[in-house]
């Protein structure tokens, strides 16, 4: 049964790592932001009250779910290019993409801790606030 076990989580663990271009520090990171920024927008809302996602600002189940997806849309954007670098024989636009990525999730994660009150130098703050007036 153990065998069975392992041989059934490597097979899964290959096919991920096929269906991703490999676990490399692009994915790597990527990943991880996605990580971060999920918790840190869940400590805003649970902890601080301060979610911009609700009028409350407290957390809302929805929400959360809605995160979830959106992270695993942007994971299925990654297979896609994988598949674009394979069909180009390239190798730069799945590391491309995870980087856009990166850098959206880590405003993510600087907006979340500036909501928890952690000081923020003015620079990046004028720069958020700009970003957030383009977005309506």
């Amino acid at each position: 049964m153990k065998e069975l076990i392992c041989t059934a989580a490597g097979m899964l663990g290959a096919a991920a790592a096929w269906i991703f271009g490999g676990w490399d520090a692009a994915l790597a990171g990527l990943v991880t932001c996605m990580a971060v920024d999920y918790i840190s927008g869940c400590t805003v809302a649970l902890v601080f009250h301060k979610s911009r996602k609700t009028a409350s600002g407290a957390f809302d189940s929805r929400y959360g779910l809605k995160g979830l997806c959106k992270k695993g849309l942007m994971l299925l954007f990654v297979v896609v290019a994988v598949q674009a670098d394979r069909l180009l024989g390239a190798d730069y636009v799945r590391d491309t993409v995870c980087i856009g990525f990166c850098v959206n999730e880590i405003l993510s994660i600087v907006e979340n801790l500036g909501l928890t009150g952690v000081p923020l130098p003015k620079a990046v703050t004028r720069a958020l606030e700009q970003l957030q007036s383009k977005k309506s």
